[in-house]
């Protein structure tokens, strides 16, 4: 395998960046593992129980029970770049393969199931795909793929594929939810598995749409929540962040709110109340200057991304269950991450609202908004699409019986959504490519600070950063000046440490363009890579 680099080697003329799986932890099993990877759209660092949270999520509780929570892992803050990085293993300014990075994709980029298949995996994919490779025209080497194209409907979904062929449009009527749907199709793949290919390892990558925007939820999941959020998200944010305090999973300050801080390509506030109604609110003020019906509305909002969480934590349940059932339990590695924090984003898509249908139902197209995706995220700055902590920390749960000891434990090791992809290779006996962005992050599994980080790097809608160590710097937008701030003490970026330690911001941030430079040269010095069609298992 390849050896580790110091910082300053691996910022070369192509920034390649790249750091080689690590060998087996000691006394992991020479069986090779399973792995299930479970992706969570749009939720927030603290919005399960295990992180803090007031929604529940017993399975995913569990999990955590019997594993390991990461309490540093990134994601890039956005949904098409999140799975680029974890199916490739390089950032997604390396490959252009995410649907938001211009240029060719490079010869160089090999997918998940390209490279565990010659170690004999067999792969499989359910739910949404936002990658620039379409499923039957340039997928990637899934053995089944159920994939989700439409991102606007969670009861009547437009387009959905199976192995690459159209499937016809579910109706009202055929009571299909998108959450429920994805599951059952994976657990039919693994049953599939377990019948025909039971002497093989797999990959079952697991991605539901749930909890990103509209918010639409089956009405009986509403029911539950529907007097949960009332005393608003002020208080919600305080008392989850003495609890996160109390589990040991952050030491920081809560964030204020930012009123001033939203997403420019949102629906226009005229028309968000125009067709929602005067209960919209579009802004991170405080809970205290909502009217009654702006705080009814709001707290039923949260009560619907609250339904769609705990229905993806009981679906995440099923494949689980099918797990033991194939007594593949003890011999998978489950993985839970979020693609990033939760979103302030109010948009009217897909059929658009109807303010005369009961509240996430299909006809009903809201957005959480940043009032409660300030919650979400707690007690981290701002939200998806931004590059502060609230719209890259991710949650990440690790189980793995055979190859974890420990139980009910944290780890503090900074990593990346680049770290997934060369953890599964390393623990398969196999060899990350040589300039692939992330490491291993199996020695973290047996010790905590076991896999340390040259840098972690972020770009995403003109919002940059770095992290070295403890030390991030990060500027927000085209013309928005270098920050510092110190993470083991302040990842609420409350303390701008710029002005005390201008030669660290400095050096940072010339280190951070020297690596963004490298990347677009890497990607576009590279020849673009062919069509691949996804082969329909046999």
């Amino acid at each position: 395998m390849l050896n580790r680099r110091k910082f300053g080697r691996m910022i070369g003329a192509a920034a390649a960046a790249g750091v080689a799986a690590s060998s087996p932890a000691p006394g992991a099993p020479a069986k090779k593992p399973n792995f299930l990877l479970l992706l969570a759209d749009d939720m927030g660092f603290s919005d399960a129980g295990c992180y803090g949270g007031e929604i529940e999520t017993p399975n995913l509780d569990r999990l955590a029970s019997q594993g390991l929570r990461f309490t540093q892992m990134y994601s890039t803050a956005r949904c098409g770049p999140s799975r680029n990085c974890l199916m490739t293993g390089y950032y997604a300014q390396q490959t252009a393969v995410d649907i938001m990075t211009p240029g060719n994709v490079p010869d160089f980029v090999q997918f998940a199931p390209e490279v565990l298949k010659p170690l004999g995996y067999r792969s499989y994919h359910s739910g949404k795909w936002h990658l620039r490779f379409v499923t039957g025209e340039g997928g990637v080497g899934f053995d089944h793929s159920y994939t989700l194209m439409d991102e606007d409907r969670y009861f009547t979904p437009k387009s959905l594929l199976l192995d690459g062929e159209k499937l016809p449009q579910p109706k009202i009527e055929d009571h299909y939810y998108t959450t429920s749907a994805i599951a059952d199709r994976a657990v039919g793949f693994l049953k599939e598995h377990a019948r025909d290919h039971a002497a093989d390892p797999f990959l079952m990558y697991f991605a539901p749409h749930s909890p990103h925007f509209p918010l639409q939820a089956p009405a009986e999941d509403i029911e539950k929540y529907k007097d949960k959020f009332a005393e608003g998200w002020d208080t919600a944010r305080e008392v989850k962040l003495a609890r996160m305090k109390r589990m040991g999973l952050v030491n920081c300050e809560l964030a204020p709110l930012e009123p001033n801080m939203w997403t420019p390509w949102n629906t226009p506030d005229a028309e968000l109340l125009a067709k929602i109604g005067p209960g919209e609110v579009t802004r991170a003020v405080h809970w205290s200057t909502l009217n009654p019906d702006q705080k009814a509305l709001q707290r039923t909002k949260m009560a619907i991304h609250a339904a769609m969480i705990t229905r993806m934590d009981t679906e995440i349940g099923k494949l689980l269950d099918q797990l033991k059932a194939m007594d593949a339990e003890r011999d998978t590695v489950v993985i839970f991450l979020s693609d990033n924090g939760a979103s302030s984003e109010q948009l009217i898509r897909g059929d658009g609202h109807d303010s005369s249908s009961p509240l996430g139902s299909a006809s009903s197209f809201l957005g959480l908004g940043p009032g409660w995706a300030s919650n979400s995220n707690a007690p981290f700055r701002l939200h998806k699409s931004w590059v502060n902590e609230g719209g890259i920390a991710s949650p990440m749960i690790v189980r793995w019986p055979a190859g974890i000891r420990e139980q009910n434990k944290l780890r503090h090791d900074p990593c990346h959504f680049v770290d997934i992809l060369p953890t599964f290779l390393d623990l398969a006996g196999g060899n990350a490519a040589k300039g692939i962005a992330g490491r291993s992050l199996a020695p973290a599994f047996q010790k905590d600070g076991a896999a340390p980080h040259d840098f972690i790097y972020f770009n995403h809608n003109d919002n940059r950063a770095l992290r070295v160590g403890d030390q991030k710097v990060i500027a927000t937008g085209k013309t928005g000046d270098w920050e510092l701030y110190d993470m083991a003490k302040d990842r609420s970026e409350q303390h701008n440490l710029a002005g005390a330690k201008a030669e660290t911001m400095k050096t940072m941030a010339a280190k951070w363009k020297q690596i963004d430079e490298g990347f677009v040269r890497q990607r576009e010095s590279a020849k673009p890579t062919t069509k691949r069609r996804m082969p329909v298992a046999g």
